[in-house]
């Protein structure tokens, strides 16, 4: 059985990663010999499939900040449907990835609708549809749905596609995360510091409007509780030296740790994180977190002014029960004064903590239940067999 699957930046590469080696696990049980080739980044390769080209570096937000990922894009896109040309597959996967997953999906249903797709992790059009006609034309391609949210389900099933709630992927990826004691130890971290986990960037241009911000906030606090010990995450080995560079410029005392996240989170105090998967991560694992976003200034203004932008809530966690469980920082508010008031707050107030740690638990009551990725993958298989 060969599969192709299509996702982009570094939030789809662990997605696919962890659907491929399900994958890998179920046609075992059934006797199948699975070839899986596409397009991700080195998470999915690792897990076994063949990396066309890797889209976790060319990923953006925003009309201007894309222009430079439009030729790539282009590019990964034209050697996918080559080898889909080359290499007929029995289906194929699209996670996440909307701008570009809804290009491959109307060319496909165009030229091979005789092959199944499915979609694992849909865009979040139940919390806001900009652009209708995307939906709609996902619904058109889409054969199946894996829904992640119950809401999800709902709405896409409204929508007239036949849609399953798997459950979220990322209770799957908890169960490897270590314990605060281990990875505190595996760090070197003492007994008496509080270490606050930064977690700024999986893009570019996050590194441009966040990453500043956040240092001003993080030499705050520092200046505030000297045993403070800042860890960052390094999501692409690309951003290390800008990410030292304003290490060094606000004299923070850190180190950089491209290792595995769920350690550096499992040993936090606190995190200090912008929106996105990570947030979610966070939230199971019981980290309180002060969650950041900014775009360009020309961006956020298209966004509210002509495409009529208005959500309550951008971090995952706090959509999930649509309240604020975690404090949101979005464009003017993202201030170094704001960071530092807000993680001072959820540091030293137990009260705030606590009821952090309740919601964090009705919030993971809705995720569903561990084993996500297998059922994902048991689903796929007993629909092919059905056709």
């Amino acid at each position: 059985m060969r599969i192709a699957i299509s996702t982009g930046e570094v939030s789809g590469d662990l997605q696919g990663a962890m659907l491929i080696a399900s994958l890998f696990k179920q046609a075992d049980l059934l006797g199948l010999d699975l070839e899986i080739y596409g397009l991700g980044g080195d998470r999915m390769r690792q897990a076994g499939a063949t990396i066309l080209a890797d889209t976790t570096v060319i990923s953006s937000i925003g009309l201007f900040e894309a222009i430079p990922f439009i030729l790539p894009t282009y590019r990964s896109q034209n050697l996918l449907k080559k080898y889909i040309k080359d290499y007929p597959p029995d289906l194929v996967i699209l996670i996440d990835y909307v701008g570009p997953n809804l290009v491959i999906g109307s060319y496909l249903k165009r030229h091979y609708p005789h092959i199944p797709i499915f979609y694992y992790i849909a865009p979040q059009s139940w919390i806001w549809d900009p652009r209708p006609q995307d939906t709609k034309e996902l619904v058109s391609f889409t054969d199946h749905l894996l829904a992640i949210f119950p809401k999800e389900a709902t709405f896409f099933h409204q929508q007239g596609l036949s849609v399953s709630w798997v459950g979220h992927p990322l209770l799957d990826r908890m169960q490897s995360a270590p314990s605060r004691e281990n990875a505190r130890k595996s760090l070197n971290i003492k007994d008496d510091e509080i270490v606050v986990s930064i977690f700024p960037a999986s893009r570019r241009q996050e590194l441009k409007y966040l990453l500043p911000v956040i240092c001003q906030g993080c030499a705050l606090l520092q200046e505030k509780s000297p045993n403070i010990r800042f860890l960052f995450a390094l999501s692409l080995e690309r951003y290390r030296e800008k990410i030292e560079a304003e290490i060094t410029k606000y004299k923070l005392k850190a180190i950089v740790a491209q290792r595995n996240t769920l350690e550096i989170m499992a040993a936090s105090d606190l995190a200090i994180a912008k929106s996105g998967t990570v947030n979610l991560e966070l939230a199971l694992l019981n980290i309180p977190q002060v969650v950041v976003y900014r775009l360009s200034p020309l961006t956020m203004w298209i966004a509210r002014k002509i495409l009529k932008f208005s959500v309550a809530y951008l971090a995952p966690s706090n959509i999930v029960l649509n309240r604020d469980i975690s404090p949101e920082l979005i464009q003017e508010e993202a201030t170094p004064e704001r960071i530092f008031q807000e993680s001072i707050d959820l540091i030293f107030n137990p009260q705030r903590r606590q009821a952090t740690m309740d919601d964090y638990q009705t919030m993971r009551s809705e995720l569903g239940e561990v084993g996500v990725c297998d059922r994902s993958c048991q689903e796929i298989f007993s629909r092919l067999q059905k056709q």
